[in-house]
């Protein structure tokens, strides 16, 4: 059975299609997407493309900024939901609060359904449904096991006391096809006396063409209860409590 919480941390959730080009990018698409989403999402605005890619080196992880495709972006009046139309590209992003499940997943599949019937992509290049989850501890000095079970370490003889850290790993479902993106980090508090540590759960079709437009409904299933159990993996009872646990 599912656990509920009246406080969970998702800060921003949201699904990523990238479609195998097909075919030149047509200047009015976004306007005839927009056309058929208008009604619950009125508000249109273009955001500069950023790509941003990480690279690891001597030093560490770096990041470097490239330049990519604007996007054009439709937002709900209350800001809590937007989609994103770029070259062979669609995310539907739902911000707090976040609903249920059986509410997001519907607006994902009328998004796609919308550039699927304007647009006729060949293919998906990649999927990816992504979780953001921020857990805000009113504490600065805390054992991270106290509430993580997912965590970097270090020797017993380092001192295991960390002013920033980051740890990830991939771990492949589904004979290799798909990959869970596994991440831990901390996070720019919002106040001086709150530790921010953010559990980001990626679960993403890695495999081109491995998946059709017609089993999109069924991988989105898989997907998510991965990350779900992934979720509770990662978390520990005193975590829970913070998130106000709902108990039947």
């Amino acid at each position: 059975m599912n656990r509920v919480y009246s406080n969970p941390p998702i800060i921003e959730a949201l699904c990523e299609f990238q479609f195998i080009p097909s075919q030149p990018w047509d200047l009015t698409i976004p306007g005839l997407i927009y056309e058929k989403v208008k009604d619950q999402f009125p508000d249109r605005q273009q955001q500069l493309g950023i790509g941003v890619q990480f690279t690891p080196t001597e030093k560490g992880i770096e990041h470097k900024i490239e330049p990519a495709p604007p996007r054009i972006q439709f937002h709900r009046r209350d800001k809590t939901a937007l989609i994103q139309v770029a070259p062979d590209l669609l995310v539907v992003n739902q911000l707090r609060p976040y609903p249920k499940w059986e509410n997001f997943k519907p607006l994902i599949l009328n998004a796609l359904q919308t550039y699927i019937e304007i647009v006729s992509p060949r293919g998906f290049k990649r999927i990816g449904l992504r979780y953001i989850n921020k857990l805000n501890i009113n504490d600065k000095t805390i054992e991270i096991s106290d509430y993580l079970n997912f965590y970097p370490s270090v020797p017993e003889d380092i001192p295991s006391v960390y002013t920033n850290f980051i740890c990830r790993v991939e771990v492949p479902y589904n004979k290799e096809r798909d990959l869970m993106l596994l991440t831990v980090a901390t996070s720019p508090p919002e106040n001086q006396e709150v530790l921010s540590i953010v559990l980001d759960l990626d679960y993403i079709l890695a495999k081109h063409e491995a998946l059709s437009i017609g089993e999109v409904e069924d991988w989105l299933e898989i997907a998510h209860a991965t990350i779900e159990s992934t979720f509770e993996s990662c978390i520990t009872d005193k975590c829970r409590i913070l998130f106000e646990e709902v108990r039947s």
